[in-house]
Protein backbone atom coordinates (compact mmCIF):
# COMPACT_ATOMS: atom_id res chain seq x y z
CA UNK A 1 0.00 0.00 0.00
CA UNK A 2 3.14 2.06 0.91
CA UNK A 3 3.66 1.72 -3.34
CA UNK A 4 0.69 2.63 -4.19
CA UNK A 5 0.11 5.86 -6.73
CA UNK A 6 -3.24 7.65 -6.08
CA UNK A 7 -4.81 10.86 -8.35
CA UNK A 8 -7.43 12.76 -6.68
CA UNK A 9 -9.59 14.43 -8.63
CA UNK A 10 -12.09 17.32 -7.47
CA UNK A 11 -12.55 20.73 -8.94
CA UNK A 12 -12.69 21.77 -5.51
CA UNK A 13 -9.64 22.71 -3.73
CA UNK A 14 -10.75 22.31 -0.55
CA UNK A 15 -11.70 19.06 -0.94
CA UNK A 16 -8.41 17.81 -2.69
CA UNK A 17 -6.44 19.11 0.22
CA UNK A 18 -8.53 16.78 2.79
CA UNK A 19 -8.28 13.82 0.39
CA UNK A 20 -4.39 14.70 0.61
CA UNK A 21 -4.42 15.03 4.74
CA UNK A 22 -6.37 11.71 4.83
CA UNK A 23 -4.25 9.91 2.21
CA UNK A 24 -0.80 11.43 3.90
CA UNK A 25 -1.82 10.54 7.27
CA UNK A 26 -2.57 7.10 6.16
CA UNK A 27 0.73 6.98 4.54
CA UNK A 28 -1.22 5.62 1.30
CA UNK A 29 1.85 5.69 -1.00
CA UNK A 30 2.37 8.80 -3.76
CA UNK A 31 -0.33 11.45 -4.28
CA UNK A 32 -1.14 13.34 -7.41
CA UNK A 33 -4.14 15.69 -7.39
CA UNK A 34 -5.62 17.77 -10.02
CA UNK A 35 -8.87 20.25 -10.05
CA UNK A 36 -9.26 20.52 -14.07
CA UNK A 37 -11.17 17.41 -15.16
CA UNK A 38 -9.61 17.68 -18.80
CA UNK A 39 -6.16 17.14 -17.45
CA UNK A 40 -7.09 13.85 -16.09
CA UNK A 41 -6.22 11.77 -19.28
CA UNK A 42 -2.40 13.39 -19.56
CA UNK A 43 -2.32 12.99 -15.70
CA UNK A 44 -3.14 9.17 -15.97
CA UNK A 45 -0.82 8.44 -18.78
CA UNK A 46 2.71 10.66 -17.01
CA UNK A 47 1.99 9.40 -13.34
CA UNK A 48 0.12 5.82 -14.06
CA UNK A 49 -2.27 5.70 -10.87
CA UNK A 50 -3.43 2.45 -9.22
CA UNK A 51 -6.48 4.12 -7.93
CA UNK A 52 -8.62 7.13 -9.13
CA UNK A 53 -10.85 9.32 -6.76
CA UNK A 54 -12.95 10.71 -8.58
CA UNK A 55 -15.32 13.87 -8.17
CA UNK A 56 -18.59 13.34 -10.02
CA UNK A 57 -20.16 16.49 -10.13
CA UNK A 58 -17.62 19.09 -11.89
CA UNK A 59 -18.55 22.12 -14.27
CA UNK A 60 -17.36 21.59 -17.99
CA UNK A 61 -16.74 17.92 -18.05
CA UNK A 62 -18.08 15.59 -15.28
CA UNK A 63 -16.55 12.49 -14.06
CA UNK A 64 -18.72 10.66 -15.67
CA UNK A 65 -17.44 12.37 -19.09
CA UNK A 66 -13.59 11.80 -17.66
CA UNK A 67 -14.57 7.93 -17.23
CA UNK A 68 -15.66 8.26 -20.64
CA UNK A 69 -12.37 9.49 -21.54
CA UNK A 70 -10.38 7.23 -19.21
CA UNK A 71 -12.60 4.04 -20.99
CA UNK A 72 -11.29 5.04 -24.69
CA UNK A 73 -7.58 5.48 -23.12
CA UNK A 74 -7.86 1.87 -22.24
CA UNK A 75 -9.33 0.61 -25.14
CA UNK A 76 -12.86 0.35 -23.90
CA UNK A 77 -12.72 -0.15 -20.11
CA UNK A 78 -11.10 2.15 -17.22
CA UNK A 79 -7.41 0.25 -16.76
CA UNK A 80 -7.35 1.42 -12.49
CA UNK A 81 -10.38 1.41 -10.32
CA UNK A 82 -11.96 4.42 -9.84
CA UNK A 83 -13.78 5.76 -6.62
CA UNK A 84 -16.48 8.14 -7.48
CA UNK A 85 -17.05 10.70 -4.40
CA UNK A 86 -20.38 13.05 -5.08
CA UNK A 87 -22.37 14.45 -2.79
CA UNK A 88 -25.74 13.55 -4.95
CA UNK A 89 -27.15 10.99 -3.28
CA UNK A 90 -29.65 9.89 -5.58
CA UNK A 91 -29.84 6.07 -6.96
CA UNK A 92 -29.63 6.81 -10.60
CA UNK A 93 -26.42 9.28 -10.05
CA UNK A 94 -25.09 5.86 -8.21
CA UNK A 95 -26.24 3.58 -11.07
CA UNK A 96 -24.53 5.94 -13.69
CA UNK A 97 -21.38 6.35 -12.30
CA UNK A 98 -21.15 2.20 -11.79
CA UNK A 99 -22.55 1.47 -15.20
CA UNK A 100 -20.19 4.58 -16.19
CA UNK A 101 -16.81 2.04 -14.90
CA UNK A 102 -16.60 3.09 -11.39
CA UNK A 103 -15.85 0.10 -8.85
CA UNK A 104 -17.15 2.07 -5.94
CA UNK A 105 -19.37 4.98 -4.91
CA UNK A 106 -19.33 7.00 -1.78
CA UNK A 107 -21.33 10.16 -0.47
CA UNK A 108 -19.92 13.59 0.34
CA UNK A 109 -19.53 14.20 3.42
CA UNK A 110 -17.57 10.52 3.82
CA UNK A 111 -16.83 8.95 6.70
CA UNK A 112 -12.76 8.47 6.60
CA UNK A 113 -12.46 5.15 7.81
CA UNK A 114 -14.74 3.75 5.39
CA UNK A 115 -13.01 5.74 2.68
CA UNK A 116 -9.90 3.99 3.81
CA UNK A 117 -11.35 0.69 3.88
CA UNK A 118 -12.75 0.62 0.28
CA UNK A 119 -9.87 2.04 -0.70
CA UNK A 120 -7.62 -0.52 0.62
CA UNK A 121 -9.94 -3.04 -1.09
CA UNK A 122 -9.64 -2.19 -4.31
CA UNK A 123 -5.79 -1.28 -4.15
CA UNK A 124 -5.55 -5.28 -2.51
CA UNK A 125 -7.67 -6.37 -5.94
CA UNK A 126 -5.27 -4.17 -7.89
CA UNK A 127 -2.06 -5.26 -6.77
CA UNK A 128 -3.45 -8.97 -6.56
CA UNK A 129 -4.44 -8.41 -10.62
CA UNK A 130 -1.00 -7.09 -11.24
CA UNK A 131 0.94 -9.51 -9.25
CA UNK A 132 -0.65 -12.06 -11.41
CA UNK A 133 -0.62 -10.20 -14.50
CA UNK A 134 3.28 -10.22 -13.69
CA UNK A 135 3.07 -13.70 -13.28
CA UNK A 136 1.17 -14.49 -16.35
CA UNK A 137 3.48 -12.65 -18.62
CA UNK A 138 6.76 -14.54 -16.76
CA UNK A 139 4.90 -18.06 -17.23
CA UNK A 140 4.01 -16.97 -20.94
CA UNK A 141 8.10 -15.63 -21.14
CA UNK A 142 9.01 -19.16 -19.54
CA UNK A 143 6.52 -21.65 -22.21
CA UNK A 144 7.98 -19.42 -24.98
CA UNK A 145 11.37 -19.98 -23.98
CA UNK A 146 10.99 -23.77 -23.31
CA UNK A 147 8.70 -23.47 -26.67
CA UNK A 148 11.94 -22.26 -28.40
CA UNK A 149 14.09 -24.84 -26.76
CA UNK A 150 12.14 -27.76 -28.07
CA UNK A 151 12.10 -26.42 -31.57
CA UNK A 152 15.86 -26.02 -31.07
CA UNK A 153 16.08 -29.48 -29.66
CA UNK A 154 13.87 -30.73 -32.47
CA UNK A 155 15.85 -29.06 -35.25
CA UNK A 156 19.15 -30.14 -34.08
CA UNK A 157 17.49 -33.41 -33.45
CA UNK A 158 16.02 -33.22 -37.16
CA UNK A 159 20.04 -32.25 -38.03
CA UNK A 160 21.39 -35.14 -36.55
CA UNK A 161 18.62 -37.38 -38.36
CA UNK A 162 19.90 -36.18 -41.57
CA UNK A 163 23.63 -36.16 -41.10
CA UNK A 164 23.17 -39.63 -39.78
CA UNK A 165 21.29 -41.00 -42.83
CA UNK A 166 23.59 -38.43 -45.08
CA UNK A 167 26.02 -40.58 -43.67
CA UNK A 168 24.87 -44.33 -43.82
CA UNK A 169 24.16 -43.43 -47.53
CA UNK A 170 28.04 -42.05 -48.10
CA UNK A 171 29.05 -45.08 -46.06
CA UNK A 172 27.06 -47.50 -48.26
CA UNK A 173 27.69 -45.53 -51.64
CA UNK A 174 31.25 -46.21 -50.81
CA UNK A 175 30.92 -49.91 -50.03
CA UNK A 176 28.90 -49.78 -53.04
CA UNK A 177 31.89 -48.07 -55.29
CA UNK A 178 34.55 -50.67 -53.55
CA UNK A 179 32.62 -53.16 -55.39
CA UNK A 180 32.29 -51.25 -58.63
CA UNK A 181 35.69 -50.18 -58.89
CA UNK A 182 36.78 -54.23 -59.67
CA UNK A 183 34.93 -54.29 -63.03
CA UNK A 184 34.53 -50.56 -63.78
CA UNK A 185 37.57 -48.28 -63.30
CA UNK A 186 36.33 -45.26 -63.46
CA UNK A 187 33.47 -46.37 -60.44
CA UNK A 188 30.92 -44.42 -62.71
CA UNK A 189 28.59 -46.73 -63.03
CA UNK A 190 26.43 -46.46 -59.68
CA UNK A 191 26.01 -42.68 -60.54
CA UNK A 192 25.06 -42.93 -63.97
CA UNK A 193 22.59 -45.60 -63.05
CA UNK A 194 20.87 -43.59 -60.24
CA UNK A 195 20.85 -40.82 -62.26
CA UNK A 196 19.15 -42.78 -65.12
CA UNK A 197 16.40 -44.18 -62.55
CA UNK A 198 15.73 -41.36 -60.72
CA UNK A 199 15.00 -39.64 -64.54
CA UNK A 200 12.39 -42.46 -64.93
CA UNK A 201 10.60 -42.38 -61.80
CA UNK A 202 10.49 -38.84 -62.75
CA UNK A 203 8.98 -39.06 -66.02
CA UNK A 204 6.69 -41.85 -64.49
CA UNK A 205 5.22 -38.56 -62.53
CA UNK A 206 6.64 -40.04 -58.86
CA UNK A 207 6.24 -37.52 -56.20
CA UNK A 208 9.88 -35.73 -55.91
CA UNK A 209 10.73 -37.09 -52.57
CA UNK A 210 10.31 -40.54 -53.78
CA UNK A 211 12.42 -40.16 -56.95
CA UNK A 212 15.10 -38.38 -54.70
CA UNK A 213 15.05 -41.55 -52.63
CA UNK A 214 15.05 -43.94 -55.44
CA UNK A 215 17.58 -42.11 -57.37
CA UNK A 216 19.81 -42.57 -54.14
CA UNK A 217 18.77 -45.98 -53.73
CA UNK A 218 19.60 -46.83 -57.06
CA UNK A 219 23.17 -45.99 -56.57
CA UNK A 220 23.29 -49.43 -53.88
CA UNK A 221 21.86 -51.54 -56.37
CA UNK A 222 25.75 -53.64 -56.92
CA UNK A 223 26.35 -53.28 -53.50
CA UNK A 224 26.68 -57.22 -53.15
CA UNK A 225 29.48 -57.34 -55.57
CA UNK A 226 31.77 -56.42 -52.38
CA UNK A 227 31.13 -60.43 -51.87
CA UNK A 228 32.12 -61.86 -55.38
CA UNK A 229 35.49 -63.15 -55.62
CA UNK A 230 38.05 -61.46 -58.56
CA UNK A 231 38.26 -64.17 -60.19
CA UNK A 232 34.69 -64.47 -61.10
CA UNK A 233 33.92 -60.69 -61.19
CA UNK A 234 37.05 -60.18 -63.65
CA UNK A 235 37.04 -62.94 -65.68
CA UNK A 236 36.93 -62.27 -69.30
CA UNK A 237 35.68 -65.08 -71.17
CA UNK A 238 31.96 -66.69 -70.58
CA UNK A 239 31.06 -67.60 -67.12
CA UNK A 240 30.20 -71.55 -66.24
CA UNK A 241 27.24 -72.21 -64.72
CA UNK A 242 28.70 -72.38 -61.08
CA UNK A 243 30.13 -69.01 -61.55
CA UNK A 244 27.09 -67.84 -63.03
CA UNK A 245 25.18 -69.12 -59.84
CA UNK A 246 27.55 -67.35 -57.62
CA UNK A 247 27.56 -63.71 -59.65
CA UNK A 248 23.65 -64.16 -58.84
CA UNK A 249 24.29 -63.80 -55.25
CA UNK A 250 25.48 -60.24 -55.32
CA UNK A 251 21.48 -59.60 -55.10
CA UNK A 252 20.80 -61.36 -51.93
CA UNK A 253 24.35 -60.51 -50.37
CA UNK A 254 23.31 -56.82 -51.15
CA UNK A 255 19.89 -57.00 -49.75
CA UNK A 256 21.40 -58.34 -46.57
CA UNK A 257 23.82 -55.47 -45.79
CA UNK A 258 19.81 -53.14 -46.04
CA UNK A 259 17.94 -56.04 -44.02
CA UNK A 260 15.29 -54.75 -41.75
CA UNK A 261 16.30 -51.19 -42.40
CA UNK A 262 13.84 -48.41 -40.77
CA UNK A 263 14.44 -45.43 -43.45
CA UNK A 264 12.85 -45.29 -46.46
CA UNK A 265 16.16 -44.69 -48.25
CA UNK A 266 17.61 -48.59 -46.63
CA UNK A 267 13.77 -50.21 -47.66
CA UNK A 268 14.20 -48.83 -51.02
CA UNK A 269 17.88 -49.90 -51.32
CA UNK A 270 17.01 -53.46 -49.87
CA UNK A 271 13.84 -54.05 -52.68
CA UNK A 272 16.55 -52.76 -55.59
CA UNK A 273 19.40 -55.07 -54.23
CA UNK A 274 17.22 -57.72 -54.20
CA UNK A 275 14.89 -57.34 -56.98
CA UNK A 276 17.26 -55.53 -60.01
CA UNK A 277 17.99 -58.83 -61.71
CA UNK A 278 14.26 -59.83 -61.87
CA UNK A 279 12.89 -60.39 -65.08
CA UNK A 280 9.16 -58.95 -66.07
CA UNK A 281 8.64 -62.50 -68.12
CA UNK A 282 9.41 -64.16 -64.21
CA UNK A 283 12.78 -65.60 -65.78
CA UNK A 284 15.15 -63.70 -63.28
CA UNK A 285 16.96 -63.84 -60.30
CA UNK A 286 16.59 -64.77 -57.33
CA UNK A 287 13.21 -65.18 -56.96
CA UNK A 288 12.04 -65.71 -60.23
CA UNK A 289 9.00 -62.95 -59.90
CA UNK A 290 7.08 -62.11 -62.79
CA UNK A 291 5.44 -58.65 -63.76
CA UNK A 292 4.40 -56.34 -60.98
CA UNK A 293 5.64 -58.50 -58.63
CA UNK A 294 8.68 -57.12 -59.01
CA UNK A 295 9.09 -53.50 -57.21
CA UNK A 296 8.68 -50.75 -58.91
CA UNK A 297 12.08 -49.21 -58.32
CA UNK A 298 13.80 -52.39 -59.60
CA UNK A 299 11.87 -52.75 -62.40
CA UNK A 300 13.08 -48.68 -63.26
CA UNK A 301 16.69 -49.63 -62.56
CA UNK A 302 16.64 -52.61 -64.69
CA UNK A 303 16.62 -50.82 -67.86
CA UNK A 304 18.85 -47.75 -66.23
CA UNK A 305 21.04 -50.94 -65.55
CA UNK A 306 21.20 -52.68 -68.73
CA UNK A 307 21.13 -49.62 -70.70
CA UNK A 308 24.27 -48.74 -69.09
CA UNK A 309 25.89 -52.26 -69.16
CA UNK A 310 25.29 -51.97 -72.96
CA UNK A 311 27.13 -48.53 -73.70
CA UNK A 312 29.91 -48.82 -71.71
CA UNK A 313 33.08 -51.38 -71.70
CA UNK A 314 33.27 -54.40 -69.52
CA UNK A 315 35.50 -56.95 -68.99
CA UNK A 316 33.73 -59.29 -70.98
CA UNK A 317 32.36 -56.88 -74.05
CA UNK A 318 33.17 -53.45 -75.77
CA UNK A 319 30.31 -50.60 -75.46
CA UNK A 320 27.71 -50.75 -78.05
CA UNK A 321 26.16 -47.66 -79.90
CA UNK A 322 23.71 -46.14 -78.87
CA UNK A 323 21.24 -47.24 -81.53
CA UNK A 324 21.83 -50.53 -80.68
CA UNK A 325 21.28 -50.61 -76.84
CA UNK A 326 18.11 -48.70 -77.59
CA UNK A 327 16.81 -51.70 -80.13
CA UNK A 328 18.21 -54.16 -77.40
CA UNK A 329 16.40 -52.70 -74.57
CA UNK A 330 13.24 -52.22 -77.31
CA UNK A 331 13.16 -55.87 -78.35
CA UNK A 332 13.28 -57.16 -74.74
CA UNK A 333 10.09 -54.71 -73.77
CA UNK A 334 7.70 -57.29 -72.43
CA UNK A 335 10.42 -60.02 -71.22
CA UNK A 336 12.69 -58.61 -69.36
CA UNK A 337 11.75 -55.50 -68.77
CA UNK A 338 8.36 -53.67 -68.30
CA UNK A 339 6.52 -52.19 -71.43
CA UNK A 340 5.43 -49.27 -69.82
CA UNK A 341 9.19 -48.27 -68.42
CA UNK A 342 10.62 -49.10 -71.87
CA UNK A 343 7.99 -46.81 -73.57
CA UNK A 344 8.54 -43.75 -70.80
CA UNK A 345 12.57 -45.03 -71.37
CA UNK A 346 12.72 -44.30 -75.30
CA UNK A 347 11.61 -40.44 -74.24
CA UNK A 348 14.53 -39.88 -72.12
CA UNK A 349 17.59 -37.79 -73.12
CA UNK A 350 19.89 -41.22 -74.04
CA UNK A 351 23.24 -39.26 -75.52
CA UNK A 352 22.78 -37.34 -71.84
CA UNK A 353 22.84 -40.91 -70.09
CA UNK A 354 26.56 -41.50 -70.69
Amino acid sequence: MQEARLLVVDDEPGNIMLLEDILLEANRGQICSCSNPYDVVSLYRDFKPDLILLDLMMPGLDGLGVMQQLKEEGGGRIPVPVVVLTADISDKAKRQALAAGAKDFLHKPFDMVELMLRIDNLLETRFLHLDLQRQNETLEERVQARTQELKSAKCRIAQYARDLEETHVEMLERLALAGEFRDDDTGQHTHRVGRTTGLLAQAMGLPEAQVRCIEQAARLHDVGKIGISDTILLKPGRLTPEEFAIIKTHTTIGAALFENGHSELVQTAHRIALSHHERWDGKGYPHQLKGEEIPLEARLLSVADVFDALTHDRPYKTAWPIAEALAEIKRQSGQQFEPQVVEIFETLPHEELI
